[in-house]
């Protein structure tokens, strides 16, 4: 089938989706995490074959732990599907009501984007993740995975669209592609694809947005920080800077570059050495930083660099507006953490940081759709517009207006002696 084709049936799977009960999506789910537990052997014979080829092709020790899809790691994602089903329905959801005049009755009121093509990297999970929220959300889905997890993605993606299928949820609704160049042809197609999330590179996610039409959402890069101000508490800062860049490397929420404060570094930064040693962690650091401890020089690159690896680049500043300087100037708007135990200088960084994620006083890790209670994540955007940060549901709803009148025109309040408009707000639930 062509993908113009395939487009189009996801398109009018869609439509017939946004109606759909939450019964019957909450069943599918059900269903998805039965099938999912159910053919877990055939999932990692899937994923042993695309481990084995990508080893053989030199794939990076951080990439293929991303790829590795194993039983904690269906474990974890039927986990997320069952936090999934206890959410409440998103669709129809009434978020604003006003009587414009007696009888006369405005409402805004969720509904479904309609289809999405998400592009991601080479993590089976995310497959899993993106698929369940779309479906909760009642919108239909094309999907590109990364090649190295070709076999593993096209296992998964039969269970859930079988096992979804087979309790009323509409054929088509998801849909695998699995070239580049069928991503080149999907960019094309907007007249049946309403949003495209790109989750990749800097470049990648550039090239998207430059050859297509269709809006794209998501994020560049993951150049997250950590400020460890003057007032730390120097045990909970080193927790959260080793949490952060150790506890999973080959992600975008990951730590990159740790900026401490001038007055605190000389405590500070000789026992994170330590910690970070122990680790196999290589520190790029600016002079003030090789100054206290031995490590490699940092380069103007370095501030501008996910590394998505053990590597952190440090820099000392002289106060908390260098520290907002430098993320403002370097961050790509991810996720931006401070350490301290002064509210005040707390609140000035989390209003001045333009980050879509900013925290006080824990990691950077964090930032995830299934930690924020989402019900995990399409992906992070780092947009302006319609969603910030992890995209979970809500990121993949917009809205209606619904007016519901009783025969008015209006005529009626164009005279002068017409009808007048009451604007009353109301607290009322759209029904019919």
């Amino acid at each position: 089938m062509s993908i113009q084709n395939i487009a189009n049936s996801a398109r009018s799977a869609s439509i017939r989706l946004s109606g759909t009960e939450s019964d019957i999506k909450n069943q599918a789910l059900q269903s998805i995490y039965k099938a999912l537990q159910g053919n877990k052997e055939k999932i990692i014979t899937a994923n042993k074959i695309d481990l084995e080829r990508a080893e053989n092709e030199n794939l990076s020790k951080p990439l293929l732990k991303r790829l590795k899809f194993d039983e904690d790691k269906i474990s974890t994602v039927c986990n997320g599907i069952e936090s999934l089903i206890k959410l409440p329905e998103p669709v129809g959801k009434t978020l604003y009501s006003k009587e414009l005049d007696k009888e006369l009755e405005l409402y805004k009121v969720t509904c479904p984007i309609g289809v999405i093509g998400v592009i991601f990297e080479s993590r089976p999970d995310a497959l899993v993740q993106i698929s369940t929220l779309c479906l909760k959300s009642g919108n239909a889905v094309l999907l590109k995975g990364g090649k190295e997890a070709l076999e593993t993605n096209k296992v998964l993606a039969e269970i859930i669209s079988k096992s979804s299928e087979k309790v009323g949820i509409p054929q088509g609704w998801l849909n695998l592609l699995e070239t580049r160049d069928d991503v080149r042809k999907m960019l094309d197609l907007n007249e049946y694809i309403d949003l495209i999330i790109p989750r990749g590179s800097n470049q990648f996610v550039k090239y998207i947005i430059s050859n297509t039409s269709i809006p794209v959402l998501g994020h560049a890069a993951g150049i997250c920080h950590v400020y460890v101000d003057a007032d730390a508490d120097i045990e909970m800062a080193m927790k959260i800077v080793v949490d952060s860049k150790c506890q999973y490397v080959a992600v975008c929420n990951a730590l990159e570059t740790l900026l401490v404060h001038k007055d605190i570094a000389s405590k500070f930064l000789p026992n994170l050495k330590s910690e970070l040693d122990r680790r196999n962690v290589e520190i790029r650091g600016c002079e003030r930083t090789q100054k206290i401890i031995n490590c490699n020089p940092a380069t103007e690159d370095d501030w501008g660099t996910e590394y998505l690896d053990y590597i952190l680049s440090i820099r000392i500043v002289d106060d908390l507006d260098k520290a907002i300087e430098h993320i403002n100037t370097y961050g790509s708007g991810h996720t931006d953490s401070i350490v301290t135990r002064n509210r005040t200088t707390a609140a000035k960084f989390m209003d001045l940081v333009d980050s879509a994620d900013v925290f006080l006083n824990c990691s950077t890790r964090f930032s995830d759709g299934y930690r924020y209670g989402l019900g995990a994540e399409v992906g992070i955007s780092t947009n302006k517009i319609h969603t910030r940060g992890p995209v979970g549901m809500e990121g993949l709803l917009i809205y209606k207006w619904k007016l519901v009148g009783n025969g008015q025109i209006v005529n009626d309040y164009s005279r002068p002696d017409g009808r007048k408009f009451t604007h009353k707000l109301l607290n009322k639930e759209f029904s019919l």
